[in-house]
């Protein structure tokens, strides 16, 4: 099997995966010849964009809609997934939003959003779909979290501990599965360039990231694609991967 082909064969299954971070994920996982399931909360028109996308250069993929953050759902999702195909070669948990503001003042509603999408549906999806992994010993699993569930941040305390919690979820899970062959990672991002940091003070972070720039989504998708290679990264779980320019050293 040729390099530029690595996923050739293989399913996967991208949540959130209509914009940002998450289409470009899907975009790099469909080159390398995974058939990709894009899955969308609400919006169908930018689902298909990305199909159109990855139509565009070949590749194989369709849309699915979910709540990740309901239980019944997301088993809904996966069924649907393993009645056509019997299998999940490649999970990414990459849903997730962000109901910022101060701790003092954070409505419960807001809190419970967040941590319902952004941790209990990681938990959600891997929990469903490992257990196909586990029965094949073959499988990988994505987490996406964030910089700031190792740092904190002001006005993020929702954001900041839900991404905690899948560091701390995807170390747990890669010990439980790795005697059956499955990696689980987590990969961290900084400040990248989408529609969620569009609004942010840049001069300020900037001054904070020694590389001196946002990321790009594809700076995430590259590694997400590289985890999700077999065998190129099969001796890696359970580890944490800061894509931030350098802005957390530890």
């Amino acid at each position: 099997m040729s390099l530029s082909k690595s996923l050739e064969g293989q399913i996967a299954l991208v949540t959130g995966a209509s914009r940002g971070i998450g289409k470009e994920i899907a975009l790099s996982l469909a080159k390398e010849g995974a058939e990709v399931i894009i899955n969308y909360s609400s919006s169908l028109e930018s689902a298909n964009k990305v199909l159109s996308e990855i139509n565009s250069f070949g590749g194989k993929s369709y849309a699915l809609q979910a709540d990740i953050s309901n239980e019944n759902s997301v088993n809904e999702l996966i069924k649907e997934v393993l009645d056509k195909h019997t299998k999940i070669d490649v999970l990414v948990n990459n849903a997730g939003i962000t109901k910022d503001g101060l701790l003092m003042r954070m409505k419960t509603e807001d809190w419970q959003k967040v941590l319902d999408l952004n941790l209990s549906g990681v938990f959600y999806c891997t929990r469903a779909v490992s257990r196909q992994m586990l029965k094949r010993k073959k499988g990988r699993i994505i987490n996406i979290t964030s910089v700031v569930g190792l740092m904190g941040n002001p006005g993020q305390a929702n954001y900041s501990a839900a991404k905690a919690g899948v560091i701390g979820l995807t170390q747990s899970a890669a010990k439980e599965f790795a005697s059956r062959g499955i990696t689980v990672n987590a990969v961290a991002p900084g400040f990248i360039s989408t529609d969620m940091t569009k609004d942010l003070n840049s001069e300020k972070i900037l001054s904070a990231i020694p590389l001196g720039r946002f990321g790009d989504p594809k700076d995430v998708a590259g590694v997400v694609k590289f985890l999700a290679a077999d065998p190129s990264a099969a001796y890696i779980t359970g580890q944490t991967i800061q894509v931030d320019g350098g802005m957390v050293m530890s």
